[in-house]
């Protein structure tokens, strides 16, 4: 089952009249920008979560581009039941900005995990690279590992280096301690 999709504007107005703001996007995200009183609860946790004390309002989900939420309509939808009228907001976060609705950014919290690792794996490709050409040729082994790592994390889901980000000392206030991290 597909939910529809309605516009920011739209999604506002039923908000005024008593319609849930749900955000699927994972803690990271979250807690650098987020709409106010959006309820957080990330589709990695989908299935711990009861949306049954919904019923009579009507829902409305959204992630940062729209397409995510879209991806995931079918889950969000049964997870709901037929209890609750629900909509996707068109183009999420990125439209509901667009629209000149409000948005609280937090310029304090790390980026996104996936935005750090692409800025690690960068970094160490490029300076890899670099010193293959100019120092050594044995530093082309770094680029070499760095790309067998993101195959590694796009074929099986693991991400090595977005666990040691976790951990980082910046992390913290998002992930909490090294040792609830793993």
């Amino acid at each position: 089952m597909s939910l529809p999709t309605i516009k920011p504007a739209e999604a506002r107005r039923l908000l005024d009249n008593g319609a849930v703001l749900v955000d699927i996007r994972e803690d990271d995200e979250h807690a650098r920008e987020k709409i106010p009183g959006a309820r957080h609860l990330p589709l990695s946790k989908l299935d711990e979560i009861d949306l049954a004390v919904h019923q009579g309002k009507s829902v409305i989900f959204h992630c940062k581009s729209g397409v995510r939420t879209q991806a995931n309509a079918p889950r969000l939808a049964a997870k709901l039941g037929e209890s609750c009228e629900a909509f996707i907001v068109e183009g999420g976060l990125d439209a509901w900005r667009k629209a000149g609705l409000p948005v609280v950014n937090d310029r304090r919290q790390p980026p996104e995990l996936q935005r750090q690792v692409q800025i690690g794996a960068g970094s160490l490709a490029v300076v890899g690279t670099l010193l293959g050409l100019i120092v050594s040729p044995w530093f082309f082994a770094v680029p070499a590992f760095v790309g067998a790592g993101l195959l590694t994390a796009g074929l099986t889901g693991f991400c090595g280096m977005a666990r040691i980000l976790m951990r980082a000392p910046w992390n913290r206030s998002v992930y909490g301690s090294p040792t609830r991290a793993a």
